[in-house]
């Protein structure tokens, strides 16, 4: 692979015009595509399988028109102190407000608070529910409007007036993250390389990759069913990997070019070495992401797809726009340890006998493997320990901050009905197979009564046909609550039953129904994830390293970064923990998504990580270093890379810290504080420690193995074996392969 890359690299160097053209030119395709394709809305949102959706798909056949999976809002209206909302001019507020709500096309229903009895004992809190004909990640920004301006209507006359439920939950927008993100990845670029040009090239690179994915994400919303956030994942990795493998060969360029190397032949070199580790560390990412699928949500299925094609899009755009630009660059880009006089540096390159800070601390750690060792993995489990006490849960009204509309509705309506109020349960009821259909829908009502945390059951309400009634079930306790989800599964338990003695079917839906049964999904399904993730990001390794011990420290380190990093979000986002510091308004359950949305983000980057630098290491000890000088000589080459690559990707994530939206904050700093334990304690620690305790034990491979493995030459020793001439003059037939392939 190393020679192949070495070629292309060489050639990209050379038909640089050809090469720019042809990124342009799918850049500006993509463009187009995306400014003429019709404009997409939310993705629809479905969990195939769940007995929720079934109950939601039943009653779309049985209620034609009902939109049983439609959004639902609830405009909520106090009367002022002394006052009652049943007193003529406030009765007259809520009724002119109920009409403003019923215009849209969007519109199913709108329930007039006074007649569907919806006003407290007391008198002052009234609320009318608002049903649309499609979901909540379907609905169109213009209906969104026309429900806060119904509300804020109410709200002039002297009302307290509140909105909640799913209608408001708008698909999160891009804000000023990125920018600030990137803004801090220039800076630490430029202090990396000393140099402004050499700085630019990765930014440029994964701006045009992104640019490239993100465009044709957009021009294909509307045929696949992608939607509008499909493209966050993809943004986020496809910045993250696009510098981060552009910065590898930069890196790996300039350090040819410090050995004395002429510029295209350094090209060809860092494409065929760094760029081997751009490969492998892609596809690790790639695996990570296409693997989303096993979760068997369509919505996040589409989600690890389009960034895994943001990603393929940035390692192409690496191992040939990279050394093109170089190519333009010339003499701009200085060698490693020469900086740029812009920048107030010499022109004297650092002397190639003096060590640099990551040769230091490799030398420390080789001397004191164990006590490093133990240090980090003391550390990591320490901070892993609150993992034990994680709570999953998927976020409510509840959990927004106080500051929010959504969550002084959910208050409002907790003081005048109750906590459960926020969570009604909808139970449908199947009788089609019964003989007495009527028999079965009392039947149903009064074992759900009979049961413990149920305020309030609903007659049923049966529909045209006779065989199939919904049931709205009101629980004592708040929709996150432990106990509203015992409820839930006990309605269930009673299905079996019920279906023996009436020969109908029990089915429980409702947003909080599906916010449990989405939560068993994701649980159910992290394990095979991580299992399969790990165990072909393994096999992969095996193939890269040619070891076995490697790639299984490899995803040991990981497990211990991803353990500590679940620990220290379930410190601050349950506990309670440095909630001031991180502005955490509510505490409560860590959100379902979270574990298998990090262990897929943060598996990719953290072999990123592991291939650069390990494959250094592999590569001075395969040109005959000994294991523990070769650690040295990976830190001294890769550390700094490396390190700048996450220091770019805390930026980048912490950046997210300071929304307002809890889901957004949590992945955040749970991404943000995977990268540093498994950046700068993982792979700048454990890893070089445990290297250094097995020696040459670290890379053996039994010999039946070696012989069945393909040899990729990672470490490009088949560039090593080339004569010094062959270095100097073009490869020509090698670039007339590369031209007819």
């Amino acid at each position: 692979m190393a020679t192949y890359l070495y070629k292309l690299g060489r050639l990209a160097f050379r038909r640089r015009h050809f090469v720019a053209l042809i990124w342009v030119a799918l850049l500006t395709l993509a463009g187009v595509g995306a400014a003429s394709a019709p404009t997409a809305g939310n993705t629809s949102f479905s969990i195939p399988g769940t007995e929720a959706q079934k109950a939601f798909d039943l009653l779309e056949h049985r209620f034609p028109g009902m939109s049983a999976d439609g959004a639902t809002a609830r405009v909520v209206f106090q009367a002022p102190s002394g006052e009652k909302m049943t007193d003529k001019a406030n009765k007259a507020t809520v009724e002119k407000a109920v009409k403003e709500l019923k215009h849209g096309f969007e519109v199913a229903s709108v329930a007039d608070p006074f007649s569907g009895h919806a006003v407290s004992k007391n008198g002052t809190i009234a609320y009318a529910s608002v049903k649309y004909k499609v979901s909540g990640m379907e609905l169109e920004d213009s209906s969104r409007d026309a429900l806060k301006t119904a509300a804020q209507h109410a709200r002039d006359t002297g009302l307290t007036v509140e909105v909640g439920g799913d209608a408001l939950n708008a698909a999160p927008k891009s804000g000023s993250s990125e920018v600030i993100g990137l803004a801090i990845a220039a800076v630490v670029l430029v202090i990396t390389f000393g140099s402004l040009v050499a700085a630019g090239l990765p930014l440029l690179t994964a701006i045009i990759g992104v640019g490239i994915g993100v465009s044709t994400i957009t021009a294909l919303a509307s045929t696949l069913d992608l939607g509008s956030t499909t493209s966050t994942l993809a943004t986020m990795i496809g910045l993250a990997v696009g510098i981060d493998y552009a910065l590898f060969i930069v890196s790996r360029y300039r350090a040819e070019l410090a050995e004395g190397r002429e510029r295209e032949e350094a090209a060809g070199r860092a494409v065929g070495t760094a760029g081997s580790a751009v490969v492998f560390a892609g596809l690790t990412v790639v695996i990570a992401l296409v693997g989303l699928s096993v979760v068997n949500i369509p919505m996040l299925t589409k989600m690890g797809v389009a960034a895994a094609g943001t990603v393929a899009i940035a390692v192409l755009i690496a191992l040939t726009m990279i050394p093109a630009l170089l190519g333009y660059a010339g003499r701009k880009v200085k060698p490693a340890g020469e900086k740029s006089k812009l920048l107030g540096g010499g022109r004297t390159p650092r002397k190639p006998g003096r060590p640099n800070m990551g040769s230091r601390w490799a030398s420390f750690v080789v001397r004191r493997p164990v006590a490093v060792l133990l240090l980090g993995v003391i550390g990591l489990g320490a901070a892993a320990v609150p993992a034990a006490s994680l709570e999953l849960g998927l976020p409510d009204d509840g959990s927004q901050p106080v500051s929010t509309t959504q969550r002084r509705a959910y208050d409002l309506l907790s003081e005048g009905f109750g906590p459960g109020f926020n969570g009604p349960l909808m139970v449908v009821v199947d009788a089609k197979g019964s003989d007495d259909p009527k028999a079965a829908f009392t039947k149903v009502g009064d074992e759900i009564k009979g049961l413990k945390d149920v305020v309030t059951v609903t007659p049923a309400a049966p529909n045209k046909a006779g065989d199939t009634a919904t049931i709205t079930v009101i629980p004592k306790s708040k929709p996150s609550s432990t106990t509203t989800e015992d409820l839930v599964h006990a309605i269930r338990g009673k299905g079996p039953g019920i279906a023996a003695e009436t020969g109908s079917k029990v089915l429980v839906t409702g947003s909080t129904a599906m916010n449990i049964d989405v939560s068993q999904r994701l649980n159910d399904a992290l394990l095979p994830y991580l299992a399969l993730v790990v165990g072909l990001a393994f096999l992969l390794l095996i193939v890269v390293f040619r070891s076995v011990l490697v790639p299984l420290k490899a995803a040991l380190g990981f497990l211990l970064s991803v353990l500590a990093a679940l620990g220290a979000v379930v410190a601050v986002f349950q506990w309670g923990w440095l909630s001031g510091l991180m502005h955490v308004e509510q505490t409560g359950p860590v959100m379902s998504m979270m574990p298998i949305f990090m262990v897929g983000v943060v598996f990719g980057l953290a072999m990123d990580y592991e291939v650069f630098l390990v494959t250094r290491m592999r590569e001075a000890h395969v040109h005959g270093e000994k294991p523990s000088q070769a650690i040295v000589t990976g830190f001294q080459h890769g550390a700094r890379v490396v390190t700048a690559a996450a220091v770019i990707m805390i930026a980048v994530f912490s950046g997210f810290i300071g929304s307002s939206e809890s889901m957004v904050k949590m992945i955040g700093f749970g991404l943000a504080i995977a990268v540093f334990f498994d950046a700068f304690i993982v792979r700048m620690a454990v890893v070089p420690a445990v290297l250094a305790l097995l020696g040459k034990r670290a890379w053996w491979l039994p010999k039946w193995l070696d012989r069945a493995l393909p040899n990729v030459d990672v470490e490009g020793e088949g560039l090593r074996t080339r004569s010094g001439a062959d270095s100097r003059d073009p490869d020509t037939e090698g670039e007339r392969e590369l031209v007819r392939a």
